[in-house]
C-alpha cells in the first residue's frame, strides 16, 4: 500500500496520512505490472484515496481538489483542474465522498477520458472563513486507457488489449519474402525506470523545448503523442534515443543485429543523460517505439513489410539501374528493402473522421523529413488502402512503401539503356505482425491494399497518382536525374526466355552454398545466351556490401529447351563478408542477341545453427530455476571470445552475460545459468551467442511462471 506521511493543519482539520490505495487502484487500472512505487492510473476511470484525520470534520463544502501537470499548469490548457466534492468541474474532473469512518475520509476521484497524460500533482484546499489552506496530497501518473469506451485509444477486445498493451515481449519478423524469420524482442514496458524514461522522451522532444506548456497541453491526443514519439525515438533532430547507421563498421557502438530488446537501450540513453544510443536499424526503432507507446497506454504492434519501397521522390515508381554485369548503379535515390519494420497504434482520428479510425502507421526510422523533422505518421491504414494520400500524416510515403511499381533498367552507356523488368506486384508483400495470444505470424496485407492485380487495386493506385500530381504514363527516353519527379513508363517488352535461381539445399552459415540457374527457351528459335552471374553480400536494405563471386557463362538453347548451370559459393568466399549479417544477393543477367535481356535474382539468408534452451524445472515467482543452453560452433575453425547473453522481462532484471572463451571446430557446448522470476504469467527468455567470427546465433523459449506460493 502506497502511503504518504503528511502532518499539517487546515485550521480545524489535521491530517495524519494519505493512503492512495495503491494496490487496489493499480489492479483496477491494469497497472499492477509496472515496477514502480508511484501511483499509476488510467484516465477516464475512478480511483480511490483516503485521508486519516486527527480531528473531526464539521463540513465538506469547503473542500477543493486541484490536479495539475506540466511546468505551467493552466485551466485554459487542460493542464490544471479545480473541482469540489459532488460537483464536476469545468475540466471534467470530479470527486465524491464515499462512506467513511470517524476521522477517516474516503474519496473517489474521476479524471475525464480526454485528460492530458503525464505526471500529476494533487492538492487539497480547505476554506475556513476567509482563509484558504492548501497542501499537496501526493503525485500520480495518468496514462491513456484502452479499457475506457470514451478514450480515443479504446480497444473493445480484451484479448487484443492483453496483447497490444500488456504483453511485454513479442516477435519481429525479418528475412526475405520467401524465407520469413522470427526474432524475439523484449519490449519490457513495465520494467524499472521505463515509465520514467518514456515520460522523459516526451520532455526531450523539440516540441517541448520550443514551448513546454503548449506541448504538455496537447498530450491528451494519441495522434500528437505518437507523432512526437516517432520523432524522438530517433536521434536525428533532437538527440533522441537511438542513432541509426546502415553502413560501415559499428566499432563505436553496438551492431543493430545484436540488440534483443528495448530495456537496455532505453536505460543506456537515460543513464547517459540522454546521449543517443549507437546504433539502430528499422526493427530497433520499431521495437523501442512499441515499448514506449505501450508503456504510455496506447495499443501498439510491430509490422514488417517485405519488399518495402523507399520512394524518394514520391512518384510511386521505384527505378533500379544495373550495368551489364548486374552491378547496382547509383542513378536513382529510390530503393527496395528486403523488409522494413514500423509500428501501428490503435486510436480514433478526430482530425480525419471516423472512417479512418483504427490502426495508424508510425515509423521512427529516420528516412525522410516530415514538417521539417524526421518523423512519420500517424497515417491511417484505411487511408493507405483507399489511396487517400492527401490526408495527414505522411500517407504518400507509406502508400509508396506498400504499393509502388518497380522498374529495372540495364544501362549500357550514358545514351543507351534497356527497360528489362516492370512489376506492379513486387512491392508490399506478406505484411506481417505477431498474432494475438501466440507467436504465429498474421498477414495483414489486406489492411493496406486490395488484392494485387485486381481492378480495385489499380483504381486506388491511379487515384493516388492523381492526388500526388503524377503524370500517367509517359515513355522515358532519358535516364532520370535522382530528384526528377512524376514520370511513368510503358510496359517492358517481355523476354523470350525464363529463368530461376534455386538453392540445392537450405544454406547454413559455415557451409558452401550450392545453386542452380535454370533457363528455358519460351519460343522455337535457337538462342545463344551470355550469362553473367554475380553474388554479393548485402544489407537488408539490399545495398551491396561486398562482392563475393562473379562468373561468366555462355549457353545455347534450342527450341523450348531447358538447361541448368550449377555453381557454388564456398564458405571461404563469403566468410569475411558475412560476419555482421547473413544476406547474399545472387543475380544473373542473361543477354540475348536481338532480344530482350532477362534479369534473375535470388535473395539468400543463411540459417543459424540451432541453439536450444531448456528450463530445468518449474518456474515460480521468487524461486531460482536453472536454464541450460546448448549451441554449436558452425565453423570448421576454432573460435574464441564468444559471449552468451540472456534477457527477459519478469525473469532477469538486467541482461546476463557469460563468457565462452574457446570453442573447437564444430564443437557443441552447454552453458547453465540461474534465473529468479519476479513476475508471473507467460514469459519470454531470449538467448544470444555473440561472436566476432560469425553473426549472432539467437534463440528464445516461452515459459509459464507460476505465482509465488
Amino acid at each position: 500500500m502506497f502511503l504518504i506521511n503528511v502532518s499539517f493543519v487546515f485550521l480545524a482539520l489535521k491530517i495524519g496520512k494519505v493512503n492512495w490505495q495503491s494496490k487496489l487502484n493499480k489492479a483496477a487500472h491494469h497497472t499492477s505490472d509496472y515496477s514502480s512505487t508511484e501511483v499509476i492510473l488510467r484516465r477516464g476511470q475512478p480511483f480511490n484515496i483516503s485521508l486519516s484525520l486527527k480531528t473531526t470534520v464539521q463540513s465538506w463544502d469547503n473542500f477543493t481538489f486541484i490536479a495539475s501537470t506540466g511546468p505551467s499548469p493552466e485551466e485554459s490548457q487542460q493542464t490544471k483542474a479545480i473541482f469540489t466534492l459532488s460537483e464536476e468541474g469545468a475540466s471534467g474532473w470530479s470527486a465524491t465522498q464515499e462512506p467513511s469512518e470517524p476521522r477517516c475520509l474516503n474519496f473517489t476521484i474521476l479524471s475525464p477520458a480526454d485528460a492530458v497524460i503525464g505526471r500529476y500533482k494533487l492538492q487539497l484546499q480547505v476554506l475556513a472563513g476567509n482563509k484558504v489552506s492548501s497542501k499537496v496530497l501526493g503525485q500520480f501518473v495518468l496514462l491513456f486507457n484502452p479499457w475506457c469506451p470514451d478514450d480515443d485509444v479504446y480497444m473493445a477486445n480484451e484479448k487484443e488489449r492483453q496483447e497490444y498493451v500488456l504483453n511485454d515481449s513479442g516477435i519481429i519478423f525479418q528475412g526475405v519474402e520467401k524465407d520469413i524469420q522470427e526474432e524475439a524482442w523484449n519490449y519490457g514496458q513495465f520494467e524499472e525506470d521505463i515509465l520514467d524514461i518514456s515520460l522523459a522522451i516526451l520532455d526531450r522532444s523539440l516540441s517541448h523545448r520550443e514551448d513546454p506548456a503548449v506541448d504538455v497541453s496537447k498530450r491528451n491526443s494519441p495522434v500528437y503523442v505518437s507523432r512526437v514519439i516517432s520523432a524522438t525515438v530517433n536521434s536525428n533532430d533532437d538527440k533522441g534515443v537511438v542513432e541509426g547507421k546502415w553502413s560501415g563498421k559499428f566499432r563505436s557502438g553496438t551492431n543493430p543485429l545484436r540488440w534483443s530488446g528495448s530495456v537496455t537501450i532505453l536505460r543506456r540513453w537515460y543513464r547517459a543523460r540522454y546521449r543517443p544510443v549507437r546504433y539502430g536499424q528499422c526493427w530497433v526503432f520499431a521495437g523501442v517505439t512499441c515499448t514506449v507507446l505501450r508503456c504510455l497506454g496506447i495499443p501498439t504492434r510491430v509490422i514488417t513489410n517485405f519488399n518495402s519501397a523507399h520512394d524518394k521522390n514520391l512518384n510511386l515508381s521505384i527505378d533500379k539501374y544495373i550495368d551489364i554485369s548486374g552491378n547496382n548503379l547509383d542513378l536513382s535515390e529510390d530503393s527496395v528493402w528486403n523488409f522494413h519494420v514500423w509500428n501501428e497504434s490503435w486510436f480514433i482520428r478526430r482530425d480525419l473522421g471516423s472512417f479512418y479510425d483504427g490502426w495508424q502507421v508510425l515509423d521512427a526510422t529516420p528516412q525522410e523529413k516530415s514538417k521539417g523533422i524526421y518523423q512519420c505518421g500517424p497515417a491511417s491504414t484505411k487511408a493507405i488502402k483507399e489511396g487517400d494520400v492527401n490526408l495527414d500524416y505522411d500517407s504518400p510515403f507509406v502508400f509508396a512503401a506498400v504499393n509502388a511499381d518497380c522498374v529495372t533498367w540495364i544501362r549500357y552507356s550514358k545514351k543507351r539503356k534497356e527497360r528489362i523488368y516492370s512489376d506492379t506486384r513486387k512491392i508490399g508483400k506478406f505484411i506481417s505482425t505477431k498474432a494475438v495470444g501466440s507467436n504465429s505470424r498474421v498477414d495483414v496485407t489486406a489492411n493496406y491494399k486490395y488484392p494485387e492485380g485486381s481492378s480495385k487495386e489499380r483504381q486506388v493506385y491511379k487515384k493516388a497518382l492523381k492526388l500526388l500530381g503524377v503524370r500517367i504514363p509517359g515513355k522515358r527516353t532519358r535516364i532520370p536525374r535522382p530528384r526528377r519527379r512524376f514520370s511513368r513508363s510503358q510496359p517492358a517488352q517481355p523476354p523470350s526466355i525464363s529463368g530461376k535461381l534455386l538453392l540445392d539445399a537450405s544454406p547454413v552459415i559455415g557451409q558452401d552454398i550450392l545453386l542452380t540457374l535454370t533457363l528455358r527457351n519460351l519460343i522455337s528459335d535457337f538462342k545463344t545466351i551470355k550469362v553473367k552471374l554475380k553474388a554479393a553480400a548485402i544489407l537488408y536494405t539490399r545495398k551491396p556490401k561486398a562482392e563475393i563471386l562473379q562468373l561468366h557463362r555462355s549457353i545455347k538453347l534450342g527450341s523450348e529447351e531447358v538447361k541448368e548451370i550449377s555453381f557454388k559459393i564456398s564458405y571461404s568466399q563469403y566468410k569475411n563478408s558475412l560476419m555482421d549479417d547473413r544476406k547474399i544477393l545472387v543475380t544473373a543477367v542473361c543477354q540475348i542477341k536481338r532480344g530482350a535481356s532477362l534479369l534473375v535474382e535470388k535473395d539468400i539468408v543463411l540459417q543459424d545453427p540451432f541453439l536450444t534452451i531448456k528450463v530445468l524445472g518449474p518456474a515460480v515467482v521468487h524461486k531460482p530455476v536453472n536454464v541450460e543452453v546448448t549451441f554449436t560452433n558452425p565453423l570448421s575453425e576454432e573460435v574464441t571470445d564468444c559471449v552468451l547473453r540472456a534477457e527477459g522481462s519478469g525473469l532477469l532484471k538486467e541482461q546476463l552475460r557469460i563468457h565462452v572463451e574457446r570453442m573447437a571446430p564444430m564443437e557443441t557446448s552447454t552453458v547453465e545459468f540461474e534465473i529468479i522470476p519476479y513476475r508471473s504469467g507467460t514469459r519470454q527468455l531470449q538467448v544470444d551467442l555473440v561472436c566476432t567470427h560469425f553473426s549472432d546465433i539467437k534463440g528464445f523459449v516461452m515459459l509459464h511462471v507460476a505465482p509465488a506460493q
